[in-house]
């Protein structure tokens, strides 16, 4: 029987969240991840609005809680190592419900909420699709066929459910106008719950603590360059991206051994018209990549999981396809904007408004900016949190 059978390929934020709203309501999921394990490479996330109320009611709270890594503060350096300015982050976000940890630890969590006889596939991903009428029918990478009623596509911003389905990447990525890198080493600063950067027009580098004895970095800058860059290319392109910058941010590139842990990417969105299609529906990164800078993509893939839900235990699997996108929709939409309007504020790519954003936030008085920022995250919280509140169609 697959009348009540949810084929999930992805075995991150997104997946997880999905297996268990749907066991929640009734459905078998089965979670196809193409990696070996559970991805153990992930960096710091931040939980807020929507995605924090609904781990809440997922029970999730207290064991993410033990794993909250909180931010004091952050100093920005320029390249020649003089202090920019610094950031206190308790006074900018003031008393929201906010917590920050790695995507490793989210998932774990997850995973540990589902029963350990979840059906988890590693090593497996789908080839090819069928649909008709009645259901799904996927040919996975062992040989072996799947038949189930609905295909769930939760393999983030380069998902090849989209590529097999709806279209090549091409058709749906919009670059930012960015690059990023971001590799793990030995803590050798001892930053605590700091973050230290260096900051200069069309740079940015990032130093934290991920967990006792690691050291999380991230280096991003501006670039017209968007196509892709080779595994073995990728260390020479962030070299020379960085060749004049500060003796730090060059001493870990340097440090970098084994280049199989650079995580290197283009800052992208992706936008589609529809995010399903029949039985199939695409969630999280896969239908509507935020980028790293939104601070919402992960608490967005645990709400559409638990939106999705809802629907189909009231609808049909098109109807209830249809519900959760439009419930889901106008939220994302405005994150997508946000993300636009950030982007050259993260990464000023002028000395002149490079000096602007320095400046204000030097001098600007930190209730000020405060609570500027605060009414920006509670309307954009609101605004997210909405959702939840919608009655299914």
């Amino acid at each position: 029987m697959h009348d009540k059978t949810a084929l999930i390929v992805g075995a991150g934020v997104g997946g997880l969240a999905a297996a268990w709203w749907l066991r929640k309501n009734g459905w078998q999921p089965i979670v196809l991840e193409k990696n070996p394990q559970i991805r153990t490479d992930g960096y710091m996330l931040g939980l807020s609005g929507p995605g924090y109320t609904v781990a809440g009611e997922m029970g999730l709270m207290p064991e993410l809680r033990k794993k909250h890594r909180p931010i004091h503060e952050n100093v920005y350096y320029g390249r020649d190592g003089r202090e920019l300015w610094r950031a206190k982050y308790q006074e900018l976000l003031g008393h929201q419900d906010w917590i920050t940890l790695s995507r490793t630890d989210l998932v774990h969590t997850l995973r540990q909420a589902l029963p350990q006889d979840l059906d988890l596939r590693f090593n497996t991903s789908v080839t090819a699709i069928e649909e008709d009428e009645s259901g799904i029918t996927a040919t996975l990478s062992d040989g072996t066929i799947c038949r189930a009623a609905l295909l769930i596509g939760a393999d983030g911003a380069r998902s090849s459910i989209r590529r097999l389905h709806f279209g090549p990447d091409s058709t749906f990525i919009r670059a930012l106008g960015y690059r990023f890198a971001a590799f793990q080493l030995k803590d050798t600063l001892g930053l605590g719950h700091d973050f230290l950067s260096f900051a200069e027009p069309g740079r940015l580098t990032e130093f934290y603590t991920l967990s006792e004895g690691r050291l999380a970095t991230l280096y991003a800058w501006k670039s017209d360059d968007r196509g892709y860059v080779a595994p073995e290319d990728r260390l020479s392109t962030l070299r020379k991206a960085y060749c004049d910058a500060h003796e730090s941010a060059l001493h870990f590139i340097d440090s970098l051994t084994d280049v199989s842990t650079l995580y290197f990417d283009n800052l992208e969105l992706v936008e589609m018209p529809r995010w399903s299609s029949g039985r199939i529906v695409l969630l999280g990164d896969a239908a509507h990549c935020l980028t790293l800078i939104s601070g919402q993509g992960a608490g967005m893939a645990i709400t559409s999981a638990k939106i999705l839900a809802e629907e189909l235990s009231e609808r049909s699997i098109p109807e209830a396809l249809a519900g959760h996108e439009t419930r889901l929709r106008p939220a994302i939409e405005k994150l997508q904007s946000r993300s636009r309007k950030i982007a050259p504020l993260f990464i000023p790519s002028t000395n002149r408004a490079f000096a602007i954003r320095n400046f204000v936030m030097r001098r600007a008085p930190k209730k000020l900016l405060g609570w500027y920022l605060s009414r920006s995250f509670k309307a954009e919280a609101l605004s997210a949190t909405a959702v939840l509140r919608s009655d299914p169609l």
